[in-house]
């Protein structure tokens, strides 16, 4: 990897000698270190960059553990016990074939053709556009059977989650080079995502631009569910991967939509955090994307949990009783991690961006990802999961990016209106 490509003034193990953290074709969830959540990233700050670093990471320490009580006391007793569990040790048999394969067509099938989708004037956006200009909310009734039949009764019996929807910004002239962003987990709110992914600005530039909204997210919750994207982990390990699955399957109907109705053809992804999974994921699955740029993703939620205390003494403990190690609850999880798969998109497309002072989904993340692949354009902030300080420079890093890759080629030419 050329120093060219890492555009992080952060110092970070980069260099092409640097030792990679798998050996190349390995099984990711054998030859990790199984002491990954213990690992530290090495970095290199300045003394500004050091202070920000460790102030923020604070902050991330403490909506952790907020964050894994609310979710082990309310998704842990539902999808976690030892049946469950049982099951989903079982059922490796099923998934795991489909992992070791490192074809992602075999659990990320192609939806079917022509779903119909239905489209509302949407209201509160923060992106006005300049002159005339569409806002809509986009939906459609999700197809999406899962591919285990042991989970399909349970997981459709979800009505509300069902339904996929997206928020569409589009110039009128129609056929615009698309960014559609992905929220975090239990983060769907549009007025925030609008901000976070900077999408009036990007609009401006003269994209079209989109938010979807994960499975069990927003108005996808279950019902009785007592927060946005509790659904997604309360299900078990099984119910994680299939809405993983139908994550990535209902972007591609809408995908299938805007280049059947508006005549789009370049298309580019964006994902934070949980958000961030589900980009690497389509980066494996949908070859008609340009562009993938995970932003403080996860790249093994297996992995994950062990951090997240006190849900990670739990999962310890579950597993000792039983007598399962973390390779297992790796490969259980395996069809649904990006690690297990090629990205189907050209090294040069690919942008990971990573927070110094995340605590809630660690550098190492950010790190393995890179590693995977190839050791692709990377940026480091000195900031947490949450605060992204520094923001304004990785975003014009991204406004780089874009052209390099050559998505403003697709633009038309600017008119008076156009701002920059």
């Amino acid at each position: 990897m050329s120093k060219a490509s890492v555009v992080s003034r952060i110092a970070h193990e980069k260099s092409k000698d640097a030792p990679v953290m798998m050996p190349e074709g390995a099984r990711w969830w054998e030859h990790l270190d199984r002491d990954f959540h213990r690992r530290e990233e090495p970095f290199e700050l300045a003394l500004a960059d050091r202070v920000q670093v460790r102030a923020t990471a604070a902050s991330d320490v403490v909506i952790r553990t907020v964050g894994a009580c609310l979710v082990g006391t309310t998704a842990l007793p539902l999808g976690f016990t030892p049946r469950k569990l049982s099951g989903a040790l079982a059922d490796r048999s099923f998934y795991g074939p489909m992992a070791e394969s490192g074809d992602p067509t075999r659990f990320f099938r192609t939806p079917p053709a022509g779903v119909r989708v239905a489209t509302r004037s949407a209201r509160f956006s923060r992106v006005r556009p300049l002159g005339p200009g569409v806002t809509q909310d986009l939906s459609f009734e999700s197809p999406y059977v899962p591919a285990n039949p042991r989970e399909r009764a349970d997981y459709l019996r979800h009505r509300d989650n069902r339904v996929a929807h997206l928020r569409h910004w589009r110039h009128p002239d129609g056929g615009r080079p698309l960014i559609v962003a992905i929220h975090g987990f239990s983060a769907d709110l549009a007025l925030i995502n609008e901000w976070f992914f900077a999408l009036p600005w990007l609009y401006h530039m003269g994209f079209d631009v989109a938010l979807y909204t994960l499975p069990f997210h927003g108005r996808r919750q279950t019902r009785y569910s007592p927060f946005s994207g509790h659904g997604f982990f309360s299900g078990g390990v099984n119910h994680i991967n299939e809405a993983f699955g139908q994550a990535v399957h209902d972007f591609r109907i809408f995908l299938d939509h805007f280049e059947r109705e508006l005549g789009v053809t370049q298309v580019g992804v964006m994902g934070v955090s949980l958000g961030g999974h589900t980009a690497a994921l389509l980066a494996a699955a949908e070859p008609r994307l340009r562009f993938a740029i995970p932003n403080v993703p996860v790249a093994s939620v297996a992995d994950l949990v062990h951090e997240w205390e006190p849900i990670g003494l739990a999962v310890r403990t579950g597993m000792r009783l039983l007598g399962v190690g973390v390779e297992d609850v790796r490969h259980m999880l395996a069809v649904s991690c990006p690690l297990s798969y090629a990205p189907r998109i050209a090294r040069e497309r690919l942008f990971v961006i990573g927070g110094v002072g995340d605590r809630l989904a660690p550098p190492k993340h950010s790190r393995l990802l890179w590693d995977h692949w190839g050791r692709c354009r990377i940026h480091w902030f000195p900031g947490s999961h949450l605060l992204h300080l520094d923001r304004g420079s990785y975003l014009r890093y991204i406004a780089r990016f874009l052209r390099d890759v050559g998505f403003y080629d697709h633009l038309p030419p600017p008119g008076p209106q156009r701002r920059f």
